[in-house]
């Protein structure tokens, strides 16, 4: 008995209210079919996102489907990629430079916080499989640094032009023999009066070809973290050069592998101040997995609609392949997975809302960027499973999951691979629980 009521009462009570709040419905948008959109879209009620949430959210799927989707395997087969135009475009129609400062062109509402980001990084990765509009995520990696801790030049030289369109900025930091090892590059730049002479190479730069800047990542002093620095360095710097990788999955962004040869580049094009560019990357990654996990799981929810589609119309051994339980379960724990990553993009968002720092949310972001990734491979191979054949063809109704199939592992690896991103956050753990048990061993203070 609870407070003189029996415990039938009380659960007649609880599902009596349930009864009437499930009256109130929230807008719906997109696709009805449980799953295929997150659950804000299917009139399920959420503490996160208001009416201006929702028109942006609109704004973004029109744009994509209007100047984006109607494009894409034309630009996934053009050796230039996407055009360049397009960022103009996006900046105009009031998406892209939302996350930026007015003072240098951004156009954020006024209730700005990140599940506008969390929406347009969502709703790009449902109709942009290959990278299209793709620059607009690396800017917003590369451009931090400079806005946070750049002087008012670099400023002034580069984000107003990157924020609305006319141009664009890449991070540099990955080289052949330092991916996840970042204290360990091995670009130079030694100063030489007024200039630092550059040399060295970084590998698998995203949106290298489009760039016109760098947020470089260079050695300008020891070995180690502390010896690091980042550098603003042009794209039209005498000795540098810039190619294509070709990659497993398809792109019209592209990847690059870029060489310094006695790059020239100015003093006052560093970012902050000298061998202090650890820290500052190290920050500027949990913005990059959040991104990273925001896409991943959209791209889950694309394998998951097209399974559940195709095996709604799909029949094997006389029967629709979603009669199958087998097939039913596959697709049961797709939508699991995805359901969870969702809830966990949005807890990480709220914490970024509420002004949880940087610092205090890496291994959050850690577990994210895994949490995603892992969930697209489930649900990349078990679409791939449903539709058969027809799931390993580059054409026909299958392409779409065939193409994702090979996206995966352009998930899992960039922005800190998933073994050391697990180990990263457990590291954290441990020195926090170290912390702990000394607090608790020291003597009272009186």
């Amino acid at each position: 008995r609870y407070c003189g009521k029996t415990k039938n009462t009380v659960k007649l009570n609880v599902n009596k209210i349930m009864s009437k709040g499930s009256a109130v419905q929230a807008d719906r948008f997109g696709e009805q079919i449980p799953f295929c959109e997150p659950y804000w879209y299917q009139g399920y009620h959420s503490p996160y996102y208001n009416e201006n949430h929702k028109k942006f959210r609109e704004k973004v799927r029109n744009f994509v489907q209007t100047e984006i989707e109607p494009h894409v395997e034309k630009w996934a087969k053009d050796p230039n990629g996407y055009p360049k135009e397009l960022h103009i475009k996006a900046y105009e129609a009031g998406i892209t430079g939302i996350i930026y400062p007015k003072e240098y062109g951004g156009t954020p509402p006024e209730d700005m916080d990140p599940f506008y980001e969390l929406i347009m990084s969502d709703e790009m990765n449902r109709g942009t499989p290959v990278g299209a509009l793709g620059q607009a995520a690396i800017n917003s990696m590369a451009i931090p640094p400079i806005l946070t801790y750049g002087s008012d030049y670099l400023k002034e030289k580069v984000a107003r032009p990157v924020i609305t369109g006319q141009k664009s900025c890449c991070l540099a930091i990955t080289e052949p023999y330092a991916g996840s090892d970042v204290a360990n590059i091995r670009t130079t730049a030694v100063r030489e009066g007024d200039y630092y002479i550059v040399n060295g190479s970084k590998k698998w730069i995203t949106g290298g070809l489009m760039a016109d800047f760098y947020t470089t990542a260079v050695r300008t002093g020891g070995e180690g973290a502390g010896g690091m620095s980042l550098l603003l360095i042009e794209r039209d710097s005498p000795g540098l050069s810039v190619r294509k990788l070709e990659t497993q999955f398809d792109s019209c962004h592209f990847t690059t592998f870029i060489t310094f040869d006695d790059v020239k580049v100015p003093v006052k094009n560093l970012i902050g101040e000298e061998n202090t560019g650890f820290m500052q990357i190290m920050l500027n990654f949990n913005h990059e997995r959040f991104l990273i996990a925001a896409g991943a799981t959209r791209s889950s929810r694309v394998c998951y609609e097209e399974s559940l589609k195709y095996a709604m119309t799909r029949k094997t051994f006389g029967k629709r392949l979603v009669d199958h339980q087998i097939i039913r379960v596959k697709l049961a724990e797709m939508a699991r997975q995805i359901e969870s990553t969702q809830d966990n993009i949005e807890r990480v968002a709220y914490q970024f809302k509420m002004g949880v720092t940087d610092f205090k949310m890496g291994g959050q972001c850690a577990l994210l960027k895994v949490m995603a990734s892992r969930t697209l491979e489930f649900c990349a191979r078990e679409a791939v499973q449903i539709f058969g054949g027809c799931g390993i063809t580059k054409e026909g109704i299958g392409k779409r999951v065939e193409r994702l199939y090979r996206v995966v592992r352009g998930v899992a690896i960039p922005g800190g691979s998933e073994e050391i991103l697990l180990d990263f956050s457990m590291r954290q753990v441990v020195a926090k629980a170290v912390h702990l048990q000394q607090n608790q061993k020291s003597p009272a203070k009186l």
